[in-house]
């Protein structure tokens, strides 16, 4: 025993799998730096398929507490060393997720209520974070800055976006540029209030761990936004629901922004899972 307990390492990794040297993680130490492009069309929707989405501990935003938002983000990423943008297969990857608005103890918050991904590796990230993500095909037009095989960020420039999971189309949308605008938007101008929550193995013993939690990005490096106008149709399918939960209303507008953002940690706001703390 003795031999064998000599040979014996500690073993790392954020994430699982974890092993000696920690490689294997599926996603490595915070911070994590994203560069990239949002793609956005905010709606409303009737305020009761919101509170529908909601949990009970959450309130309606009290100024359009029906407006959503519909986000296509382009997106590479890395850690501190790095090393993933020299392999780009584990850096780049597409998502598109649904934002509403809520309050909590009389403060308004962000909630992503739907989030599909491309890559595993964003998965797991997101539910570390709350985000209830999923595995889709995500696409998005792209702005490169030569050639005729792209929009210009200028008065008319088109761009498509859709949404696809399990082989079912989900949204389909087109915004069309307007002109420079001071914001990008506002249903999803808050910090984010997530729920991170995991079921008990043993079943009828309720969830091992559920927690409110609230975070949002630092050291943000944004580009000029463009506002413009939307065009946007939701579907469900045998597996998922978004036309059906967050049916369009009224469109209000689109919108197209490059960012940067850190995110490096988040704050409980409350343990339902530990009353005392």
């Amino acid at each position: 025993m003795i031999a064998i307990l000599d040979y014996m390492t500690e073993l790392s990794g954020f994430l699982a799998p974890k092993t000696p040297s920690g490689k294997s993680a599926i996603i490595p130490h915070m911070p994590w730096f994203y560069s990239g492009t949002l793609l956005t069309v905010e709606y409303l929707t009737d305020p009761k398929n919101v509170r529908a989405i909601l949990p009970p501990e959450l309130e309606l935003a009290e100024e359009e507490p029906g407006a959503v938002a519909l986000i296509w983000a382009d997106w590479q990423s890395c850690s501190t060393d790095k090393e993933e943008l020299l392999d780009p297969v584990r850096s780049q990857y597409m998502e598109a997720f649904v934002v509403v608005r809520c309050k909590f103890e009389g403060v308004t918050y962000s909630r992503c209520v739907a989030i599909w991904v491309s890559k595993d590796f964003a998965i797991a990230r997101g539910w570390f974070q709350g985000y209830p993500k999923k595995l889709g095909s995500i696409h998005a037009t792209r702005v490169y800055n030569r050639g005729q095989a792209t929009p210009r960020l200028e008065a008319g420039a088109k761009f498509g976006a859709s949404i696809a999971a399990n082989d079912h189309r989900l949204a389909e949308a087109v915004v069309t540029l307007r002109a420079k605008s001071e914001h990008n938007g506002f249903v999803n101008g808050h910090k984010m209030l997530h729920s991170r929550w995991m079921p008990s193995i043993t079943p009828g013993l309720g969830n091992s761990m559920d927690q409110l939690i609230t975070m949002g990005g630092v050291d943000a490096d944004l580009g000029t936004p463009w506002v413009g106008d939307a065009e946007l149709n939701l579907f469900d399918s045998r597996w998922d629901e978004l036309g059906s939960i967050l049916p369009v209303q009224e469109i209000l507008g689109g919108y197209f922004r490059e960012v940067g953002v850190t995110f490096n940690g988040g704050t409980l706001v409350k343990d339902f899972s530990n009353p005392n703390i």
